[in-house]
């Protein structure tokens, strides 16, 4: 049989005007397709925090807001299922969890959960407003305040499929997590893509978290294992190991987001204070809101106010409790109940949070004592802003 040979300059030109066509097609193609650089639809945010530091407080402000479905701690399902394991090592399972969440795929959950679930089977799902409103639950509109014993009276016996269906109807999908402790592992969730993340980073004086902790040791006990990684023995911490890693992991947080950080995190971070916010709290709520896209209701602002300005520090069994507190007091409580000698403690083992996060140290007794002495110092001491750094990467 005769071969037809061809001239290699003949195949040389084929290809080029093959290419050539191929590009034309993909430009007038591209024309009609939604640009890459286009953000998804919803908005993602995390509040990064840790135990006992008023993020379960921050949580509600999003939760009540009737444009947010909110999750409460999603990760603790990891957790409880893969106890023996360390937070290094359930930082990837954790992510991966989140990112589902964010997504509104709920099918994560399979890993972690008896298949026939319903709403009450999701790890403090009462605290989110959005389940217990429609479309998760008939009992309650989207533009009330919901209250945990009331939405666990009333929406517990609805299917687990809820959930997705809830999280899909709002615009902003808001999760609280404790159980994330090196900024870089969130990394591939803030260049995804499929993502609109934002990361609000809530930190406290360690002296006050301390002093927190010490009302729910027992509850705290086998997080403290994994945070420490004793292969599934529950820890008390007596010494203040956890207390160590979690002030490392903060300081490590806010500087890896404020000391050269990438350019895909411009815009996407923001520190809070804890006693910045209940010295000020529309001031400040307004302005978490406004880094997520959200607008203050009267209705939130009025809620806001109540929650903020109630009676006394709050008791024992609210620790986990979103509860009407006098909260400036509740900042302050630390400096007349813990020793000195604990104060001490703490100071030397988070030194490097309290002097990075903007806290004053106390050398004295009588200086903790004083409380006309402030010991939050100035924001403006402590603040990092974009617009006065440019960075290279």
């Amino acid at each position: 049989m005769a071969r037809i040979r061809i001239p290699s300059t003949v195949v040389i030109i084929f290809v080029a005007v093959q290419t050539g066509f191929l590009l034309f097609m993909y430009a007038r193609y591209s024309s009609f397709m939604p640009q890459s650089e286009e953000k998804p639809s919803q908005v993602h945010i995390l509040i990064l925090s840790s135990w006992r530091s008023g993020s379960s407080f921050v949580g509600q402000l999003f939760s009540q807001h009737p444009s947010v479905f909110y999750l409460m701690e999603p990760a603790w399902h990891v957790w409880v299922a893969m106890y023996q394991n360390s937070a290094k090592v359930l930082h990837m399972a954790v992510r991966d969890l989140v990112r589902s969440v964010f997504l509104c795929d709920m099918s994560v959950f399979d890993a972690y959960m008896p298949w026939k679930r319903n709403l009450s089977d999701l790890f403090q799902w009462a605290a989110s407003r959005a389940l217990c409103s429609a479309p998760a639950c008939d009992s309650f509109q989207r533009t009330d305040i919901t209250s945990e014993l009331a939405c666990k009276t009333l929406c517990g016996r609805y299917p687990f499929s809820k959930v997705e269906e809830a999280c899909k109807t709002y615009s902003h999908v808001v999760i609280k997590e404790v159980r994330f402790f090196d900024l870089k592992v969130l990394y591939p969730l803030l260049t995804d893509p499929s993502l609109n993340l934002k990361i609000i980073h809530l930190v406290r004086d360690p002296r006050a978290v301390v002093k927190s902790r010490e009302q729910s040791v027992k509850a705290l006990a086998r997080d403290n294992g994994i945070v420490l990684s004793t292969n599934g023995t529950k820890v008390e911490d007596s010494k203040y190991k956890v207390m160590q890693e979690v002030c490392r992991s903060h300081v490590q947080i806010y500087e890896t987001a404020t000391q050269k950080p990438p350019n895909f995190l411009k815009d996407r971070y923001l520190m809070v204070r804890f006693e910045d916010l209940v010295r000020d709290p529309l001031s400040e709520i307004s302005e978490m809101y406004k880094f997520a896209d959200l607008s203050l209701t009267p209705r939130l602002k009025s809620w806001i106010y109540n929650i903020t300005h109630g009676q006394g520090p709050g008791k024992k069994k609210e620790a986990f409790k979103i509860t009407s507190r006098d909260a400036v007091s509740v900042s302050q409580a630390w400096r007349n109940v813990l020793s000195f000698q604990k104060v001490k403690k703490i100071q030397e083992v988070c030194k490097g949070a309290i002097n990075i996060l903007g806290y004053q140290l106390v050398d004295t007794e009588k200086e903790q004592r004083d409380l006309t002495l402030d010991l939050v110092l100035p924001r403006q001491q402590n603040q990092f802003s974009w617009l006065s750094f440019n960075p290279k990467h």
